[in-house]
């Protein structure tokens, strides 16, 4: 799965997304209603002269819940501290993150879902009261500190919402849901990109790119580089539709953003359970992959665009994936 080009996930060379990254909200393209609600609250904020009330961004991979987080953190004026849930382990490692934090700053903690749950309890007063309160040392030598904090902002960051405990997604001030892009809102990400990394791309391929781009801009911005090292070597110094296409085609990613392992999770279904319905484990097993995976990753954008939908009983290929694979309809009507 980590050699797809067409994933959602964060590859090693993403870091190039850094250099792209929009500075503010007038740059940063898409999720309108969240910009102008943002907006808002960042002026009224600084109106007051307090912290912003703590973000929690939530939606699938790759839809700019990071840059968001250092959009704000500039809109504010202010500094932004990072971490990921994951890497948050310990009291300890809480505390030196929250301890390096001035009056006003932005802590970035990204798949804030992964925080293990006494480290959340934890988390809960310092996001009300701005105080840490930890136990140190073991047993009958244990004692509890307090510690004060300056206001802060927290914006946490998750793809799956429901996996956050109430108590924690109530803290939240602010909550927005990041959607999917539309083709003519990639299409502006792709061309601010190339104005950015200087290699120019016509209109027509532009749009061809944000066909293909799943509905998601680090999508949009990989394939973009990969057109751009074909362009590159067959001595194209604009990129057009013939070249994208070509490229595209090579990367195996079709005029529906599907790729090799879409196709073979679709046909996995069909040829070994007959079209579905199907449970997510047993699909799992056959094509060798998490059930997570295939729920977080995969199973988002071909429910979203008709390919898969979900019963009561499990997962069913639906007619329009037939018709994409181009098989028969005979064998369509068999097993619905």
């Amino acid at each position: 799965m980590d050699d797809r080009v067409v994933t959602e996930n964060t590859l090693l060379e993403d870091s190039f997304e850094k250099t792209i990254r929009p500075d503010s909200i007038e740059e940063y393209i898409g999720q309108s209603e969240i910009k102008e609600n943002l907006k808002v609250f960042i002026k009224a904020a600084k109106i007051r002269e307090e912290p912003l009330d703590h973000v929690l961004l939530y939606g699938p991979p790759g839809l700019g819940k990071t840059t968001l987080a250092y959009i704000i953190a500039n809109e504010l004026g202010r500094n932004i501290k990072t971490s990921s849930g994951p890497a948050i382990e310990k009291a300890g490692d809480l505390a030196a993150i929250l301890s390096t934090l001035e009056p006003g700053d932005v802590l970035f903690i990204d798949e804030i879902h992964r925080i293990p749950r006494y480290i959340e309890e934890i988390l809960y007063s310092a996001m009300e009261d701005f105080t840490l309160d930890i136990v140190i040392g073991n047993d009958a030598s244990s004692r509890s500190i307090k510690i004060d904090l300056p206001p802060f902002t927290l914006v946490g960051a998750t793809t799956r919402t429901g996996d956050l405990t109430s108590p924690l997604r109530d803290r939240f001030g602010i909550i927005s849901k990041l959607n999917y892009y539309t083709e003519d809102e990639l299409k502006e990400i792709i061309k601010r990109t190339s104005r950015v990394l200087n290699s120019p791309i016509e209109e027509d391929a532009a749009l061809e790119l944000a066909r293909r781009s799943r509905g998601t801009p680090r999508i949009a911005n990989r394939l973009f580089k990969r057109v751009r090292d074909f362009g590159l070597v067959m001595n194209k110094p604009i990129i057009d539709s013939e070249i994208t296409k070509l490229a595209l085609d090579k990367l195996k990613v079709d005029s529906s953003g599907l790729d090799e392992t879409d196709y073979n999770l679709l046909k996995a279904i069909i040829e070994k359970f007959n079209g579905g319905p199907v449970g997510i484990d047993a699909i799992a097993s056959s094509i060798g992959e998490e059930a997570s995976t295939i729920e977080d990753v995969y199973e988002p954008y071909l429910l979203q665009h008709g390919f898969l939908k979900r019963t009561a009983r499990g997962r069913v290929v639906t007619p329009k994936a037939y018709d994409h694979l181009k098989i028969e309809h005979q064998e369509k009507l068999e097993i619905e």
